[in-house]
């Protein structure tokens, strides 16, 4: 056996293990979604605990009941909504600020650039009381706006934009200057076309953080009927009596769209994550 040919096959065996590592806790939660409650607590400490009821009538019967009990597609429309208006709000203003700073030569561009990373070192826990207060103050308190105004602008997703932009070559701009185009249509229709695996990258960030966010909700919505699905899964959780198969079965709900849009993004975002740091398209 060659060395090259040995290396891929411990690279490959360890690559696996790893994998089956971190599938681990989704196997399991997918599949005491599929069980009775008694099942459960019956196969935790066995390999069983991994396959899902041997009576298939059994497999959505948790799904069934969590949707009976709870306001499920509800809480998962408000979820969409959030993630969808965040992802749009996001690619709009993080690209126009990313377009600034790529193509508008002004006093202080560096500088100001300059403040926008350094604050990308800056947890963002640190901030949410002061977008609290701000939002109390402008009276958004339990609107959507609250949701999703504070998670639009990111430096991150300003970066990726900049980088993205400054890789097109100045030439496209001027002639599309020369051809009567102003600032905002060379942008829009076509600067933006031209850089899709960032497009995907930043949407596909948007929408995965906002799907995920607790805190934030948490904090500004006080009507129960607007909370999003990852806010609903607390009150699945505490709501008495509590299943476990239904915690699981909302906790795998909550999960399928975030595998859908990786799957269907995977391929820009794995370019657009390749090319943040050195301006590459």
């Amino acid at each position: 056996m060659t060395r090259k040919r040995f290396n891929l096959i411990w690279t490959t065996v360890l690559i696996t293990l790893i994998a089956l590592f971190f599938l681990f806790p989704l196997v399991w939660m997918i599949t005491s979604s599929m069980k009775s409650e008694a099942e459960i607590y019956k196969n935790m400490t066995s390999w069983k605990a991994f396959l899902p009821s041997a009576n298939i009538n059994e497999w959505f019967g948790a799904y069934a009941q969590l949707f009976k009990r709870f306001p499920i597609m509800h809480y998962i429309l408000n979820s969409v909504t959030y993630a969808l208006c965040l992802t749009a709000g996001s690619l709009v203003i993080n690209g126009l600020a990313g377009y600034g700073f790529a193509k508008f030569k002004f006093t202080g561009n560096k500088i100001l650039f300059s403040i926008l990373i350094a604050m990308m070192v800056i947890p963002g826990a640190t901030l949410i009381i002061q977008q609290f207060q701000i939002a109390k103050n402008m009276g958004l308190l339990n609107t959507i706006l609250a949701v999703v105004l504070p998670g639009m602008a990111s430096p991150f997703y300003i970066y990726m934009f900049k980088n993205a932009f400054e890789a097109i070559p100045e030439s496209v701009s001027e002639a599309a200057a020369m051809e009567g185009a102003g600032s905002f249509r060379i942008f829009w229709n076509i600067l933006l076309p031209m850089a899709k695996p960032t497009i995907a990258t930043v949407g596909t960030l948007a929408f995965i953080g906002s799907w995920n966010d607790y805190v934030w909700p948490l904090m500004v919505l006080n009507d129960s009927s607007q909370f999003p699905l990852q806010v609903a899964i607390t009150n699945v959780n505490v709501t008495q009596p509590v299943y476990m198969n239904q915690v699981m079965a909302i906790l795998t709900i909550s999960t399928i769209p975030l595998v859908l849009v990786y799957i269907f993004a995977q391929k820009y975002l794995v370019q657009g994550l390749g090319s943040a740091g050195n301006g590459d398209k």
